[in-house]
């Protein structure tokens, strides 16, 4: 499978899309949003994601908050206050859209209900859907954004096999088949022992699409595993400073630790190759010089017969490789050779 999300193509060959997540990290702070697309650009990103809902669509007023959003924050209040406190205003996603343009970034978020998903997709014009977890199983607003001809990424936390499938098949029923399955733990941070990343090879053999991981881990090692392990998409939370008030800057990584995981994981890319198991370029010259040679393990009388005994290995710049031992092995030799000299086809 393979498409295009701006102008970026999405395969198993080609480069991952390394998203900035910033989600709620700008704390309804238009400045630190705009300095957030700013840093993600500079620290290697393809992508910078929001997240976009209005609350009294999505939360009702007496829902409490995850344990998380509790010790993170530092306070117990409703998840409505919560939310209402981090809503990213709609009139900001304009401005922060063409900023990350500006700095080649494609820009998109997460649509958290049905009139978040018009106004990004009908308004804003964002390349691709973004489903989180916790809407996996909300199949009508699936139905509704799978509607749409863009790509659609599908984070499956907290969900087990047979709801990831029903969420495939409504997708693919709307006739929208550039899909990417995102593996993730929804636990912010994620314990490690958690991660199970090798459920996203599993999604893979599955559901026969791309798959990719949301890290919600302190370090950035496991979304470095991921790329070897195939993932076409790795989403990470990004921030300014941990140390900031709110639910996810302590599980996010700052840009030198998100600069560093990109270079990882472009060398990693690299370092993948095609999976063609042949000499690289930068042997052949060493294969010459370290590779044994057949050569005299004494001086050899004519007539002899090579055997284990008068003959030898050793490196050498040229000559009959070792590997040919078995062809000369029991023939004799036509003149006298020294010990050391290199044994030759016009020997025999």
């Amino acid at each position: 499978m393979k498409f295009k999300i701006d102008k970026k193509l999405l395969s198993e060959e080609n480069e991952s899309f390394i998203v900035a997540e910033v989600g709620v990290n700008h704390n309804r702070d238009l400045k630190l949003a705009k300095k957030l697309v700013i840093e993600a650009a500079n620290a290697g990103a393809d992508a910078v994601k929001f997240q976009t809902w209005k609350t009294e669509n999505v939360i009702i007023r007496n829902t409490d908050m995850a344990e998380y959003q509790k010790k993170n924050l530092g306070i117990d209040k409703s998840q409505y206050e919560m939310g209402k406190s981090l809503e990213l205003p709609y009139e900001w996603h304009y401005d922060l859209k063409e900023l990350a343009e500006d700095y080649g970034l494609t820009f998109f978020s997460t649509m958290e209900d049905k009139e978040s998903v018009d106004f990004l997709i009908n308004e804003l014009k964002i390349p691709l859907i973004k489903v989180g977890s916790g809407d996996l199983t909300n199949y009508p607003l699936l139905k509704y954004t799978a509607g749409f001809d863009i790509p659609i990424i599908l984070s499956t936390g907290m969900a087990t096999l047979s709801e990831i499938d029903e969420a495939v098949r409504i997708i693919y029923k709307e006739g929208n088949h550039e899909l990417i399955l995102l593996h993730c733990t929804t636990q912010y941070p994620c314990p490690i022992e958690e991660v199970n990343l090798s459920a996203m090879v599993s999604l893979r053999a599955c559901f026969k699409t791309l798959t990719g991981f949301s890290d919600h881990t302190l370090g950035t090692e496991v979304s470095v595993a991921a790329v070897a392990l195939g993932a076409s998409c790795i989403e990470k939370h990004f921030t300014l400073d941990k140390s900031l008030p709110g639910p996810d800057h302590k599980a996010s990584v700052e840009p030198d630790e998100f600069s560093k995981m990109v270079n990882e994981i472009r060398n990693v890319e690299k370092a993948m190759g095609d999976g063609f198991k042949s000499p690289q370029p930068s042997e052949l010259k060493n294969r010459e010089i370290v590779v044994r040679r057949i050569v005299a393990a004494k001086n050899i009388e004519e007539g002899s017969v090579l055997n284990d005994e008068n003959i030898s290995f050793k490196r050498a710049n040229h000559g009959l490789e070792a590997k040919y031992y078995n062809l000369i092995c029991g023939r004799k030799i036509k003149n006298d050779i020294k010990k050391d000299d290199i044994i030759k086809w016009e020997h025999l």
